[in-house]
Parts: structure tokens; sequence; C-alpha cells
């Protein structure tokens, strides 16, 4: 009886994810529409189900709205902004322009483009812009556009760990009380062997097969190995902010490098050599103003890191801590006000903005546009959080990974499953991590395993 009590609890605990599933592919409902249906069967199953009471429920609730804005809600408008004001001044069309004009070798290009660029702007802006920006850059240059989409969409399998600023991954952390830093250096060991396949995959595909590979393996095996290195290092010793952005750029300049090397330019087979010119040159002062934000954000993001104690520490101060929740065992939310990513990138957005003579009625056109754009993320986000923290301290998630625990020492090779379950179904690595880290957390618990190791799997299933 015990048994079957639990087996219902189980499904009862799922009934929020299992309706977001049914509301999107059976329903074709919105993301946002989907997610206030899941918070509202958390809700109504903590209170009648597990008995948690109303004002512990509602401000469980409030726990989890307020995370979200603050600080996941903050970076994602961040970074689209800073990436749509480069759009709007003109600097990303000039990046483009510097990145293709480095080789007419057809698998050196998408290396760049799609695993390298691509890589940048899955770390700097994600929501498609990793796949549908060096996509279009590939069809520009004359590459077929479904191949150009199945290499980019290749290319961001392993980016998306870490995702726009590492939101998924810090998610996670903030959710879970983690530590950073131990997560992000996980989640990169995880990812290694997918990053140093990826780019081979790459190659063999432009080049239709493992012949693709021949005169081109040193410059494949670096694009791999300078991402990997340096996301493992900062992961470790930084944190998941900075993992994909300087790693993918990194790689960028590693596998330039390897390609003005290994690459002689007379011999490159006609199949693989691109029939478009190269980029014309572009003058150096252009190009340190186009990149103006994104090198600004990167040095803001390392200096204000805990590698800089005094200003790290300094900032870190101009914080707010407050027990949202009523529920007896919630912890304290902190909130960093200064130091924290969202806020550093729109500052850095907007002395860029100024770098690249952008008027200030364009910057906050531009920002208007940006919220306008990510309304209804903003929303899914809200009520995905939310509904984390009702699961969370109802005791639904316990009662999930009180079933998940009789698989005992052999679960670890199914927790990626549950991550991917969640980001098939929310379309979102950052909504996997809110809605499962904590199953993953308790049941590394109840089995016995470390608990990093195994909350980084359900990011591993995101990328992967």
């Amino acid at each position: 009886r015990r048994g079957n009590m639990s087996f219902i609890l189980f499904i009862l605990g799922l009934a929020p994810i299992t309706w977001l599933a049914f509301a999107l592919l059976k329903m074709k409902w919105p993301t946002f529409k989907a997610a206030i249906g899941s918070f509202l069967i958390s809700v109504i199953l903590a209170v009648l189900v597990w008995h948690l009471p109303v004002i512990d429920t509602a401000t469980a609730a409030l726990e989890g709205t307020l995370m979200a804005i603050w600080p996941i809600i903050i970076v994602i408008i961040a970074a689209v902004f800073t990436y749509r004001l480069s759009l709007r001044t003109g600097g990303m069309d000039v990046i483009k322009s510097m990145i293709t004009s480095f080789s007419t070798d057809k698998r050196v290009l998408v290396l760049l483009i799609a695993w390298c660029f691509g890589g940048f702007m899955e770390g700097m802006a994600g929501f498609g812009t990793a796949v549908a920006i060096p996509a279009s850059m590939l069809v520009s240059l004359g590459f077929d556009p479904l191949f150009s989409c199945l290499v980019c969409l290749i290319a961001n399998g392993t980016p998306t760990a870490f995702g726009s600023i590492g939101i998924p991954t810090v998610t996670l952390a903030n959710l879970l009380s983690l530590e950073n830093t131990s997560l992000s250096f996980m989640t990169a060991l995880q990812l290694t062997p997918f990053i140093i396949l990826s780019p081979i995959l790459m190659v063999m595909i432009t080049g239709n097969g493992i012949k693709g590979l021949k005169g081109v393996l040193p410059i494949t095996l670096m694009s791999g190995i300078a991402f990997v290195i340096p996301e493992i290092l900062i992961g470790k010793f930084v944190g998941a902010e900075l993992a994909g952005v300087a790693a993918s750029v990194i790689s960028l300049v590693c596998t330039i490098l390897a390609s003005m090397k290994f690459t002689n330019l007379d011999a490159i087979p006609d199949e693989y050599r691109l029939e478009e010119k190269k980029g014309s040159p572009l003058k150096v002062g252009k190009t340190l103003q186009a990149l103006s934000p994104f090198v600004l954000i990167f040095v803001v993001l390392l200096l204000t890191s805990n590698l800089v104690p005094p200003i790290h520490d300094a900032l870190s101060s101009f914080a707010t801590s407050v027990k949202i929740s009523t529920y007896k065992n919630a912890s304290m939310t902190t909130f960093t006000w200064i130091n924290t990513p969202g806020v550093l990138i729109i500052l850095c957005a907007i002395v860029g903005g100024f770098i690249q003579k952008a008027k200030v009625s364009e910057m906050v056109a531009v920002f208007i546009a940006t919220l306008k754009q990510m309304m209804f993320t903003i929303l899914t986000m809200l009520f995905i959080l939310a509904t984390a923290r009702v699961m969370q301290y109802s005791g639904m998630i316990a009662a999930v990974a009180a079933l998940f625990s009789v698989f005992g020492p052999v679960y670890p090779f199914f927790a990626p499953m549950l991550g991917a379950l969640g980001t098939f179904v929310t379309g979102s690595g950052t909504s996997s991590s809110a809605l499962f880290g904590s199953v993953q957390m308790s049941t590394a618990a109840s089995i016995g395993a470390n608990k990093y190791w195994l909350v980084a799997a359900n990011s591993l299933s995101v990328a992967t």
C-alpha cells in the first residue's frame, strides 16, 4: 500500500510537468500560457494534496517570481539588448565581415562562423540568435540553407548548457544554493567529449564524410580543444557567466591562427573552395568600435568576478537579504544590486553604444523593443520559477525524487534524460534547470551520489 501511495504521489508530483507537455505538444498552446496552467496546477496540488498552507504557497510563488526577475530576467534583457543595439549601430555587420575575411575554405568558415561565432552568440544573447545569425551568414556566403541550419544546430548543442551569460547554470546554482564555480566546472567536464567531437562532425558534414577532415584535422582539433580548456578553467575559477563567451572567443582566435599555419590557400580542393570572395579588409578602429560592447562586457565581468576580490567584495556589499517565503525551512534570498551580470551588461552596452555613435533616443527605442520582444519569455520564466518553488516547498519534488531513487547507483545514467525532457517540453535550458534541478539534487542525496555531478547532468542533457 505504501508503494502504491508513493507511485500516486509521484504521478501527482509530475502533474505540472505533464500538463506543460500536453498543453505544448497536443493543444499547441504558447509556452507562457502552458506555464500559467502548470503554476495553477502546482498551487492546487500543493494546498489540497500536500497540505502546504495557503500563505506558504503564496510566498513560495512570490519567492520564485522575484528570483526570476532578479537576476535571471534582467540578464536575458541585458544580453538581447546588447545584441539588438549592435544590430542597430551596424556593429554586428562589421563583426560578420571580419570573421568571413579569414579564409576561403568552406570547412574552416563553418568552424569560424557556426562553431566559434555561434558559440559567442549563444554565450552573449542565446534565444535562437546562435543559430539564426550564423546560419544567415553561411547562406549569404553561398552555403545551402538546410546545410547551414544543420551545422549551426550541431554547433549550438554544447554552448546551450551555459547559454546567455551562463543563465541555465547560474539558475541551477541559485535555486539549489550550490557554488557557481563548482557546478560550472562539473558541467564543463561533462561536456568535454561533445565539445571535441562537435567540430569534427561539422567538418565531416561539410566535406561529405571523413575525407573532409583531410588537410584541416589540426584546425578542427584546435577549434574544439581551444574551446573546452578555457571553459573548464573559467568555469572553475570564475564561474558560469563568462565560461561560454570566453571559450568561444579563444576558440575563434586559435582557429584563425591554426588556419593561417596549417592551410595552404593554393592547395584548397576545388570542392571546398568558396566561390565568393573573402570579406574586404576592415580598419582596426572600426573593428574595435564594433567589438566595444562585447569587449567591455568581458573585461567588466572578469574584473568584478571573484578573481579580483577587492572589486568583487566591494560591489557585492550592495545587496539585500530577505526571507520571502513563510515556509519554515525556506532560506534567505539575496538580491545583489550592482555586482550582478544583468546590471553590468546593460551599463557596458550603453557605454558601447556611445562608442558606436548611437544616440540616447536610439538606445531607448532598442531597449523598449527588446522588452516587447521578450515579454512572453519573461512571463514564461516568471511562472516556471514560481512553479518550481511551490513544487519544492510543498514536497512535490521530494515525491518525484523518492521514486527515482529506486534506480539506486544506476540513476546517474538516466539523469540526463530528465533534463532532456524538461528542455524538450519547455524549449529552454533555463526552464529545465528550474523544473528538474531540485529533483536531481534530492535524488543525489537519496542514492549518495555527488550532488554537483548529478545536477550538472541536467545541463548535459540540455546540451546534447
